[in-house]
């Protein structure tokens, strides 16, 4: 678990006590659920589960771009980097997802050419160099990852290069929080908002949200004194039966985000249906390839048969992301699904609730 300097502790302590005092004699918890699989491994990391009163409950919700990737998904990116004369390019975390028969890592043991990239800029390097291949990038991601990758896109269109696609698997988060509002079995009283995907699209976004469903929404930092800040915050507004959107994570986040990124995943995608595990389709909440930039949808240049995808049969992996169970409440959790052995997304993602349960929270 984390530790923190001494005079942190001591606003921890403060921070901690004012919360209590805030929510001292209500009779029901209130329900704040993240949106981001980073502030999920930090709420365990630092324990703040078993710091805060019971009076609020702090949920994981689908805030890992992995986890949130539906099988089906997962199995169409195998089989394309297992097509003759491709190069498959990825985020490390992909490597390891369970797909109904295979994953990408067994994949590579067997011959595909799968590399691992901290860049899609790299991905665009090896086409070039490559004429001869189709070079595949699997793009995944939130608000946070998709900037960058349409500037690839783009570079790709102004260079020429034709041998270079991506599989567009992003999200978008303000569709799935709606859909979760709007479920009247989670019954959420606030969020706590992803400070990266913020970042990107500013705070405006969420007031769609806050204005229609009077609930309220903190986009905050990442450190423990961060993340208590604004669960203060989330709850004072709760009291005072208020819904806004605040910035507690000031220094990293402008109201109107990023006009460049938001620009240039405006020109390269469009939003289109998506559908997320656990949740089902959400109207808008994926993007895909615009028809000028059409011929980079790996999608359309692979016609692949993913019928056979289904989910492994006891994982609950859909039933954490939507909040409505935590991991340890799923059978296979820490029995049959580990890091080691991973069964469902949400056990191999360094940001999937599982995980870090697994990691902090035995």
């Amino acid at each position: 678990m984390a530790t923190l300097k001494l005079n942190e502790k001591d606003e921890v302590r403060r921070l901690i006590e004012v919360i209590k005092g805030e929510t001292k004699g209500i009779k029901k918890p209130v329900n704040i659920m993240e949106i981001c699989g980073t502030h999920t491994m930090d709420i365990s990391r630092y324990g703040l589960r078993k710091l805060l009163p019971p009076t609020v409950n702090l949920i994981s919700g689908p805030g890992c771009p992995v986890c949130v990737t539906p099988i089906e998904d997962i199995d169409r990116a195998i089989e394309i980097a297992v097509q003759k004369d491709t190069i498959t390019t990825t985020f490390g975390d992909m490597m390891r997802v369970p797909g109904t028969r295979s994953t990408l890592n067994a994949e590579k043991s067997k011959g595909a050419d799968i590399r691992i990239l901290y860049s899609p800029e790299d991905s665009l390097d090896i086409a070039q160099k490559n004429p001869g291949k189709n070079v595949v990038f699997i793009g995944i991601g939130f608000e946070t990852t998709s900037p960058a990758i349409a500037i690839t896109v783009k570079e790709a269109k102004q260079k020429g290069i034709n041998n270079f696609f991506v599989i567009p698997m992003f999200k978008t988060v303000i569709p799935p929080m709606e859909a979760l509002l709007s479920d009247p079995e989670l019954k959420l009283d606030g969020f706590i908002a992803p400070g990266h995907v913020s970042a990107i699209i500013g705070a405006k976004p969420y007031e769609y949200l806050t204005s229609k469903y009077k609930k309220p929404c903190v986009i905050t930092g990442f450190e423990a004194l961060d993340i208590l800040q604004g669960i203060k915050m989330i709850v004072r507004q709760h009291m005072k039966n208020e819904g806004k959107v605040e910035i507690q994570y000031k220094r990293i986040v402008k109201y109107e985000g990023n006009p460049i990124a938001t620009a240039v995943m405006a020109e390269v995608f469009e939003a289109v249906d998506s559908n997320w595990r656990g949740i089902g389709v959400i109207p808008k909440s994926g993007l895909s390839f615009r028809a000028s930039y059409a011929g980079y949808n790996a999608l359309n240049k692979f016609k692949i048969d993913i019928s056979y995808s289904k989910e492994p049969a006891g994982c609950r992996c859909g039933e954490v992301l939507k909040g409505i169970i935590k991991p340890k409440q799923c059978g296979l959790f820490a029995k049959k699904c580990t890091p080691e052995h991973p069964i469902g997304a949400c056990m191999v993602s360094a940001e999937g609730s599982c995980a870090a349960y697994f990691k902090y929270e035995r």
